[in-house]
């Protein structure tokens, strides 16, 4: 048996998690995948219950799972907590006590929402970029930081630090990734992002970077500083293929690369360690607008599992079958307010039962 660790969070997480879970409970029958699945507090939830967003006996459970499911965590009525127990802290707890060092954030328009883009739908149609991001290091880890008074004023830092050991494995990784994306019809590609003009650090990245390539001389590597990567994906994304950027850089790239896919409610995302194993969420955040209403779209969580089951757990199958039923669903015409159901619009569960439906159909 493998074991699966699902966290659902705060806000929407619980609501989206379900319909995530219904999909992956159905697919380990079909596929016989062996598959053990359990819940466990964490985050905002699990500080108010248990005083610590990452209580120990969590901690244990996802060191010991093969694969963690989870939903979202944060809000504002944690803000009050003490930093350290705040649920985004014991998020990043838990990457780094786990090593989840790589994050793969694809950014894929389905044919049906094309019109449901920022950008003009020529602009976007056929657009599949994974952006990796390193998520263990960088300006979120790096020491030191804090708040202090100076001169008789506040003044906040933080410390942007990169190892050559960090950024030679997360580009290891994307040289990877980049190769199996290739085919006939596909180059290789990678465009590593830094802001080599500026900071030390993005020096040394680029140097590892160029080193590391040497050993994949089929990928063509190509360097962008950030600023003109945010101007490019708005201007001409399909240029792109994986992207391998750091940990900051990452997160804006990753976000603005939603908005070319119709919603951050679409987008799933892949933390791997070196091993292989890791934790697998949607883009988005925990939402506590909308929490509680049933409307938030479940589809970047159950695509997330399709990422579970394609880079952790090798069932490639299953994979396939949940983004053809993703696809067969949006072709269908069935939408979630964020991406333009407008008063046709389905719940968080409709959209859940619309998947399945396509799942099941599919299996006949």
């Amino acid at each position: 048996m493998r074991n699966i660790v699902v966290l659902p969070g705060d806000g929407i997480g619980p609501e989206i998690v379900a319909e995530a879970s219904r999909v992956l409970a159905y697919l380990n029958d079909r596929y016989a995948l062996e598959l053990t699945m359990a819940e466990h507090a964490f985050g905002g939830a699990a500080w108010e219950a248990q005083g610590d967003p990452l209580p120990a006996s969590t901690l244990a459970a996802c060191r010991e799972a093969d694969a963690i499911l989870l939903g979202a965590v944060g809000g504002p009525r944690f803000d009050e907590a003490p930093r350290e127990k705040r649920p985004e802290r014991g998020l990043l707890r838990l990457r780094a006590e786990l090593g989840l060092f790589a994050n793969l954030r694809p950014a894929l328009l389905y044919p049906a929402l094309a019109d449901a883009s920022s950008l003009k739908a020529e602009r976007v149609e056929g657009l599949d970029i994974m952006i990796l991001r390193e998520l263990t290091g960088g300006l979120y880890f790096g020491q030191p930081r804090g708040i202090e008074i100076r001169n008789g004023e506040r003044v906040g830092f933080n410390t942007m630090v990169y190892s050559e050991s960090e950024i030679r494995r997360v580009a290891v990784r994307a040289f990877e990734i980049a190769r199996q994306r290739s085919s006939d019809a596909r180059a290789a590609r990678l465009c590593s992002v830094d802001k080599h003009n500026v900071l030390e650090v993005s020096e040394l990245w680029r140097e590892v970077v160029i080193e590391v390539s040497r050993d994949y001389p089929e990928v063509e590597l190509t360097h962008m500083y950030v600023d003109n990567a945010a101007m490019q994906l708005v201007q001409t994304p399909k240029q792109f293929d994986v992207i391998v950027t750091g940990n900051i850089f990452g997160d804006i790239l990753s976000d603005a690369a939603a908005a070319l896919t119709g919603s951050i409610g679409m987008l799933p995302s892949a933390s791997l360690d070196a091993d292989g194993r890791g934790m697998y969420e949607p883009i988005h955040g925990s939402a506590p607008d909308i929490a509680g209403q049933g409307i938030a779209n479940p589809l970047a969580t159950i695509l997330s599992v399709a990422m579970m089951l394609r880079y952790t757990l090798d069932e490639a199958a299953a994979a396939d079958a949940i983004e053809n039923a993703v696809g067969a669903t949006l072709a269908d015409g069935v939408r979630c307010r964020d991406i333009g159901g407008g008063v046709d619009s389905v719940s968080t569960r409709g959209m859940g039962d619309a998947v399945m439906s396509s799942l099941q159909r599919a299996a006949r």
